[in-house]
């Protein structure tokens, strides 16, 4: 008999940088509270202003996050001409590089929450930063990712409200666990739109415990929470052989499709964000180890040995069909294998043959907004001869490099390699030559 697993996916066989160096902060601490001793007992006391002394970047830290900017950029924008680079569209222990993207970041602020309470003056002063940058990627996330930014291709701008995307990148284990295999999911509709006359589909579940993409507790919570009109409507799965001959790549639904491959799904909701608070966890453990251990050799030891655990749990989980891997579901096994590649990636000690990611990394909202969102080539695709397809972006990458290599596939990835990342990491080493970075 086959795996039902396998039949609803379509596989059966069947039909680190530089500012000021503070290495001696400490050593400079106990001098100044020398100094200040020493004024408190004089004659004529004299209250010292706060100098806001700057902080030691870290190198591996930037390098990381620029590495991680990069591959969304690459995915983002090559993802369509190499389907193997893009999501997985369900299940699968080779991850994509678009797999590694999302818990990469959540792994890098764990690691700098580490590092930022280290230095944190007061838990008051802490808290208020923290619901400050809160609330500013909140901002950025619905503005950028919630659909009132259509760039680059399309020059508007604008969402209904009633469709807005609430969710998105920005937004505890056991009730991830509990609420997974336990909820029970009853039969759902959705309603499709063709030529703005709408079409009602119904998925049939009645179950529970289930992980395939059709009946998971992961996408009924979202629907009951968020609604169904403010989920994400271009799921990935919809490039699974259950839904289209042109798997793992995008193209038509098989006339036999099942309902469900044309119903929308959030990779990034109210459970996905639950489980995903562990990547952040385990990257503030390895923050710890940096602060803890100052030897390079012990910090390999420490990094290294918590990656290869993280990566045997995830292999045996999945192998076993205990929880597979799975990027949409952001299961257990998920963040054990990318929490593991992390901490492998980021022991490397070459620094200088990275020093673009570097940069990047020190502007990463600057890259992140105009590369990664398409917001600078929508400003270059609003100037345009006659027709908007005419412009500029278009016609290089048309000229320089599609008919060039006689390729859209190959041109489509040597425009992203260097008229996106190679430009704007030249961009951002610039800008951190003259000290001029984008923070929140």
């Amino acid at each position: 008999m086959e795996d039902p697993r396998k039949l609803e996916e379509g596989l059966a066989t069947g039909k680190k940088l530089t500012s000021k160096d503070d290495d001696h902060q400490s050593t400079n601490d106990i001098s100044n509270e020398n100094e200040h001793k020493s004024i408190a007992t004089s004659d004529q006391p004299e209250e010292q202003p706060l100098i806001k002394q700057k902080t030691k970047r870290v190198a591996t830290l930037d390098a990381f996050r620029g590495l991680t900017i990069v591959l969304m950029v690459l995915v983002d924008d090559a993802g369509g001409a190499y389907p193997r680079i893009d999501h997985s569209p369900w299940n699968g222990c080779s991850c994509t590089l678009a797999d590694f993207v999302m818990p990469f970041f959540l792994f890098i602020v764990g690691v700098a929450i580490a590092l930022a309470l280290k230095r944190v003056p007061n838990v008051k002063f802490a808290i208020r930063k923290i619901i400050l940058r809160t609330l500013k990627l909140l901002f950025w996330g619905i503005l950028l990712q919630g659909g009132y930014s259509h760039a680059p291709d399309d020059l508007s701008y604008g969402v209904d409200l009633k469709q807005i995307r609430w969710i998105g990148g920005f937004v505890a284990f056991v009730v991830y666990m509990v609420t997974t295999f336990s909820l029970y999911v009853p039969d759902w509709s959705f309603v499709v739109y063709h030529h703005d006359k709408p079409e009602r589909f119904t998925v049939k579940c009645g179950m529970r415990g289930h992980l395939g993409p059709a009946c998971n507790a992961v996408g009924y919570v979202d629907r009951q929470v968020w609604g169904i009109n403010h989920l994400y409507n271009q799921p990935v799965w919809t490039r699974l052989k259950a839904c289209t001959f042109s798997s793992p790549g995008s193209g038509p639904f098989r006339k036999d499709a099942p309902t469900w491959c044309r119903a929308p799904f959030e990779p990034e909701g109210l459970l996905s964000s639950i489980s995903a608070i562990i990547s952040g966890t385990i990257g503030i453990h390895y923050g710890h180890v940096l602060i803890h251990f100052k030897g390079h050799a012990e910090r390999l030891k420490q990094w290294l040995s918590m990656a290869v655990v993280l990566l045997i749990v995830a292999l045996i989980l999945h192998f076993t069909d205990g929880i597979p891997i799975n990027k949409q579901l952001y299961s257990f096994s998920y963040v054990c294998f990318t929490a593991g590649a992390a901490g492998i990636i980021d022991v490397w000690g070459m620094r200088t043959p990275f020093l673009f990611l570097e940069w990047i990394g020190m502007n990463a909202m600057l890259v992140f907004v105009m590369a990664a969102q398409g917001i600078f080539a929508a400003f270059i695709n609003g100037w345009y001869f006659k027709n908007p397809d005419n412009n500029l972006v278009n016609w290089i990458q048309q000229h320089v490099f599609n008919d060039v290599w006689k390729s859209e596939r190959v041109g489509t990835l040597l425009y992203v390699i260097f008229a996106e990342i190679t430009f704007w990491a030249v961009v951002s080493g610039i800008l951190h030559k003259l000290g001029i970075y984008w923070k929140l």
